[in-house]
């Protein structure tokens, strides 16, 4: 039996039979599509989403990026069991999903994009919106999604839909391979008819895999652990994407070792579980980073090991560490010449943590003492960088996060991605639930914390989310807001306003930049942006968008604006200024080095002694072989 329908057609019917399954909870792959509509979708992909709106919910965007960190945060939030999927149309439209791409592929998250593309059939040559490559007649704009997408292809025959959207499911289910997707959709294609057979919409169900440990590995990653005097473990995202948390707290408890986290394994463990030493490397804290400079194994679990995590290669300072890395992926198991154990972190933790249970191995009760204790000094830091001692005054960026701290429980979500905040909140922040923190970190993209928080937010419809933004990043997407407001997402915005990029100040001032274009500042005579801050008001900027907004000059009124703004049920934005414009935001520093090259040559002071303290450090890095 076959079925009659353009290919934009079967394509929405074939997304909306396809399913996942892990320990036995099945749900919809595809959970809804994003489109932003022009002449390269509009007859195609938007006229079979009007035929099966009741099969394939839509949600309109505003920017095509913006539309991918949507779909993106909806994936992570639903452990990249579900995601969505974007369809735009060619030209721009299609290129600005390139960084979106980029972000989820570099985070292995999942999503499914749809550019249109231009014609196969070629009837006029240039079409609107086609680039021209004179040595190459099949090359689009489509084509710079190749490199940033796990899958790729160009579906130039209506039957080549058939096995094109059987691979890229089996890519968006692959916790290893998992990333963007993409399948370019020529425009006459997708309107074009075919005889579809009737199984290629049937449910179909994707496993998704939880690969177990080779015995051969788990005897000797056990072995190591047994002879290690001061491990420590390193959590990344895949303890999150495998829901390893409990057997994670479950292997620390039985061992007493003690577990530090990477911007994406934040809250592997709760702030205040015995084991939990808090963030790692250069955002990280003095405990861990104590720590991780004397272990003498270091257990990575589901970590990609990144610069910020290794310090650029200076913070695991033991002459005699191992790495023992347990990863799904191969690729990750065998990074810093480790020790790998390939499996999905949940089984291989449950597999380590019984296999080691006949030794009764367990950390010295020292070692337990001494990361107790540096732990319980570091959070009389936090305490300290919360307090404040006159609540009519200006906040800093720490009160802001020290008062909503003390109103959030565990069923509140943070979302951030760049600037000063990933270091502060990395540092402070005491996570209180699996997936309260919401760290991209991978790409650090500005502008992804508003839409990304729209798809969380519709992925856990019932809990209070929020988008933690400075002005930069708010001034980089402040678009979907407008999505928000129409669909009734009832998303919490903090803007937090010092007039530039604070973080990127900081960093050039410590390089020899001299925050040189980092200010959002009239220039000065001498023609550096040093002057008066610029008159902009990003609260009636979101407020023009249709959003309800608070501002708060105070830290009395910050308060009170972020527990009406957490009782809202429509989208509503606090705005504070805080202190120290001019500085980072008065965090404790960096408690580990990272690696930005400096000018090798200057004439100005403050580049020639930045230099000096650059290669002071970068004698200290080595290579872990």
């Amino acid at each position: 039996m076959t079925t009659r329908l353009t290919v934009a057609q079967a394509l929405v019917r074939f997304l909306a039979a396809q399913y996942t399954e892990r320990d036995g909870v099945r749900q919809r792959l595809i959970g809804a599509t994003w489109g932003i509509f022009g002449h390269g979708n509009v007859a195609g992909l938007g006229q079979a989403l009007v035929e099966y709106a009741d099969a394939m919910p839509y949600h309109q965007g505003r920017n095509e990026q913006a539309m991918v960190h949507a779909a993106v945060g909806y994936a992570r939030q639903s452990d990249r069991l579900s995601t969505h999927a974007v369809t735009t149309s060619i030209g721009p439209g299609a290129t600005n999903l390139v960084t979106g791409a980029a972000l989820a592929t570099v985070n292995h998250l999942p999503v499914l994009l749809l550019p249109g593309d231009t014609f196969a059939t070629r009837p006029a040559d240039p079409v609107l919106q086609q680039l021209e490559v004179p040595y190459a007649g099949d090359v689009s704009v489509n084509d710079c999604l190749r490199p940033v997408s796990r899958y790729f292809d160009r579906v130039t025959r209506p039957e080549a839909l058939i096995p094109s959207a059987l691979h890229a499911m089996r890519v968006l289910t692959d916790p290893v391979e998992t990333g963007a997707v993409t399948l370019a959709l020529p425009q006459d294609v997708q309107a074009e008819a075919y005889d579809w057979p009737e199984e290629f919409f049937a449910d179909r169900v994707w496993t998704v895999r939880r690969p177990a440990a080779d015995p051969a590995e788990l005897a000797e990653a056990v072995r190591t652990i047994r002879a290690a005097e001061r491990p420590l473990v390193v959590a990344g995202g895949g303890v999150h994407h495998s829901r390893a948390e409990e057997a994670l707290a479950e292997f620390a408890e039985a061992t007493g070792i003690p577990v530090a986290s990477t911007q994406a394994g934040k809250g592997s463990l709760r702030h205040d579980h015995p084991q939990d030493v808090g963030g790692i490397g250069h955002t990280g804290t003095a405990t861990a980073d104590e720590l991780a400079r004397t272990a003498d194994l270091v257990i990575g679990v589901g970590t990609r090991y990144t610069d910020f995590t290794t310090a650029s290669g200076t913070l695991f300072a033991h002459p005699d560490v191992r790495f023992l890395n347990l990863n799904i992926a191969p690729f990750d198991g065998h990074k810093l010449a480790g020790q790998p154990l390939v499996a999905d972190a949940r089984s291989g933790l449950r597999e380590l943590t019984e296999a080691l249970r006949p030794h009764a191995y367990r950390v010295a009760g020292t070692y337990v003492t001494e990361y107790t204790e540096d732990k319980e000094r570091w959070e009389q830091r936090v305490d300290a960088c919360y307090e404040v001692e006159e609540p009519d005054t200006r906040p800093t960026q720490p009160q802001v996060l020290g008062a909503l701290d003390a109103l959030v429980d565990e069923s509140d979500i943070l979302i951030n991605a760049a600037g000063s905040l990933p270091g502060d909140l990395h540092k402070l922040w005491r996570t209180r639930s699996r997936d309260q923190y919401h760290l991209e970190y991978g790409y650090s993209c500005m502008g992804y914390e508003i839409p990304a928080a729209i798809g969380v937010k519709l992925a856990a419809p019932d809990r209070p989310v929020w988008a933690l933004v400075g002005d930069g990043t708010y001034l980089m997407m402040p678009t979907e807001i407008v999505t928000a407001v129409q669909e009734g997402v009832a998303i919490k915005v903090v803007i937090i306003q010092n007039h530039g990029y604070a973080s990127i100040g900081g960093l050039s001032e410590s390089v020899g930049g001299e925050r040189f274009g980092t200010a959002y500042r009239y220039p000065a005579e001498d023609g550096s942006f040093t002057g008066p801050p610029l008159p902009v008001d990003l609260a009636a900027n979101a407020a023009s968008l249709g959003m309800r907004v608070l501002r708060a000059k105070t830290v009395r009124d910050l308060r009170e604006a972020l527990a009406e703004a957490r009782a809202a049920d429509t989208p509503t934005c606090v705005y504070v200024e805080t202190q120290t414009a001019d500085t980072v935001s008065g965090a404790p520093p960096a408690q580990a080095w990272w690696d930005v090259p400096v000018a090798e040559t200057a004439t100005r002071p403050s580049a020639v002694k930045a230099r000096e303290l650059y290669e002071r450090h970068v004698s200290t890095r080595r290579r872990h072989l």
